[in-house]
C-alpha cells in the first residue's frame, strides 16, 4: 500500500494542541487498519505571519496540493488584531479554501445521546435528537466579493459585496441535493430572497436544479426565519444548503444546539482528485489556549471525515467514531460539554481525552495482542483544547 501524506496546518491558540490530540487518534486508526500516513506540518496564520509576514506563505499552498488531505486545527488571535485585512491571520483560511478549490464546506451536526443534557434547548426538544448537515458555499458571497472604503457624505465609508454566479450555486445545491439523496431526502436551501438579488439568484438555481432530483423533498427558508426554526424544531431538519455568510452563522447555531461548538467537525471539498481541508468549526481560543481544557473531539471527527471522504477508509471512519461514542458513554467529558452532574467523573483535559478516544480505537481492534500493546502506544499521543462551558471561543473562524 502506498503512502498517504497529509498536510497537518496546526495554527494558533488551541489549534496545536487539538491537532495533536487528533494526530495520536490518526495514529491509533492507521495501526489497527494497516494504513500508512505521513505528515507535512505547515505554517498558516498568525505563527506564519510572525515567521514569514505572510498568513499563508506560498510553500503551505504549494505543499498542501501534493498531499492528499489537509488537517486544520485554528487560526486567529488578539496579537495580529491590528493587522491589515490582507495580512489577517484569517485570510490564510480564504487562501486555502480558494488556492484548493474547495467550493463546499459539510458540517454536520449532532447531538450524541449521552450528552443530551449538554443541549441548551428544552429536554423535550433535545429528546427528539439532532442530526443534520450544513452545506455551506465557500469560495463565494460576501467573503470574496469587492470590497473597500472610501469617502462619502458621512465621512469615511466601508463596503463588502455578495456576488454569486449560477455556476457556483448549481454545484453547492447538487451537493446537497445529493447528499439528501444519501440520507433523509429532505433538503432546506436557506436565502433571503425577500431582499437580496444574490439571493433570489440562489433561489432560483435552486429550484432549477430541484427538477433533476424529485425524490427529495426541498423547502426555502429565509435565513432569519431559518435561525428560528433551528431552535424551534431541530430535529425537522436533514440537510441545508446555503451562501457562505449565512452558512458560517448558522452552523455555528447547530454548533451550540447539539451540546459545544467544540463537537462539531468539518469537511471542505472541492472537484474530484483535489484534496479535502478538515478542521473543527472553534476558533482558536486564546483565553484557554496552552491550559489543556479544550475539547479535541470536533478535530478527532474532522479526521473520521477524512478518513471517509478523502482517504477511503470507510472502516477506519467508522472505528474513530465508534471510539467517541464509546469514552462518552462512558461519563468521560472536558469542561464544555461537562454539566458538573455528581454522577460523572470530573472533566478532563485536551491531552485525556486524545489518549483515550485513541485508546478505544485499538481496543475496537479483535486482536487481543493489539489491544495489549496498544495502551502502551497511544498513551504517549495528545494536545488541544476548545471553548468552556459557555461555548466561548475567544476566536471565531470565518
Amino acid at each position: 500500500m502506498s503512502r498517504i501524506r497529509i498536510a497537518l496546518v496546526p495554527g494558533d491558540g488551541i489549534g496545536p494542541e487539538v491537532i495533536n490530540a487528533t494526530r495520536g487518534v490518526l495514529d491509533a486508526a492507521c495501526r489497527r487498519f494497516g494504513i500508512d500516513l505521513s505528515y507535512d506540518e505547515l505554517l498558516a496564520g498568525g505563527i506564519a505571519i510572525d515567521a514569514t509576514g505572510s498568513p499563508l506563505p506560498e510553500a503551505t499552498l504549494a505543499t498542501a496540493r501534493q498531499c492528499q488531505a489537509v488537517l486544520l486545527g485554528a487560526v486567529g488571535g488578539p496579537r495580529w488584531d491590528t493587522l491589515p485585512g490582507h495580512l489577517r491571520p484569517e485570510r490564510a483560511l480564504l487562501g486555502l479554501r480558494s488556492g484548493l478549490g474547495l467550493y463546499a464546506n459539510l458540517r454536520p451536526a449532532v447531538l450524541h445521546g449521552p450528552l443530551a443534557s449538554a443541549c441548551p434547548l428544552h429536554p423535550a426538544i433535545a429528546a427528539r435528537g439532532i442530526d443534520m448537515v450544513i452545506v455551506r458555499e465557500l469560495t463565494g458571497g460576501l467573503y470574496f466579493g469587492e470590497r473597500g472604503r472610501k469617502n462619502g457624505p458621512g465621512g469615511e465609508e466601508a463596503f463588502d459585496t455578495e456576488t454569486y454566479s449560477v455556476l457556483e450555486v448549481e454545484r453547492i445545491a447538487r451537493v446537497g441535493f445529493e447528499l439528501a439523496r444519501g440520507r433523509k431526502r429532505r433538503l432546506v436551501s436557506v436565502d433571503k430572497a425577500n431582499v437580496l438579488e444574490s439571493s433570489r439568484l440562489w433561489r432560483e438555481t435552486v429550484l432549477r436544479v430541484a427538477a433533476d432530483y424529485p425524490d427529495v423533498a426541498l423547502e426555502h427558508l429565509y435565513v432569519d426565519n431559518a435561525a428560528m426554526q433551528l431552535i424551534r424544531r431541530p430535529d425537522d431538519f436533514d440537510v441545508m444548503v446555503t451562501s457562505n455568510l449565512f452558512g458560517d452563522i448558522l452552523s455555528d447555531e447547530a454548533a451550540m444546539i447539539t451540546g459545544s461548538i467544540g463537537m462539531l467537525p468539518s469537511a471542505s471539498l472541492g472537484a474530484p482528485g483535489t484534496p479535502g481541508m478538515y478542521e473543527p468549526i472553534h476558533g482558536s481560543a486564546p483565553d484557554i489556549a496552552g491550559q489543556d481544557k479544550a475539547n479535541p473531539l470536533a478535530t478527532i471527527l474532522s479526521a473520521a471525515m477524512m478518513l471517509r471522504l478523502s482517504l477511503g477508509r470507510p472502516d477506519a471512519a467508522a472505528a474513530v467514531e465508534e471510539a467517541v461514542r464509546t469514552v462518552l458513554e462512558s461519563g468521560v467529558r472536558t469542561l464544555d460539554i461537562h454539566d458538573r452532574s455528581p454522577e460523572l467523573p470530573p472533566a478532563v483535559g485536551t491531552r485525556e481525552m486524545g489518549r483515550l478516544v485513541a485508546r478505544a480505537v485499538l481496543d475496537g481492534d479483535p486482536d487481543p495482542a493489539s489491544r495489549t500493546t496498544s495502551r502502551t502506544s497511544s498513551a504517549r499521543k495528545g494536545k488541544g483544547r476548545t471553548a468552556p462551558k459557555s461555548g466561548r471561543t475567544g476566536r471565531s473562524r470565518s
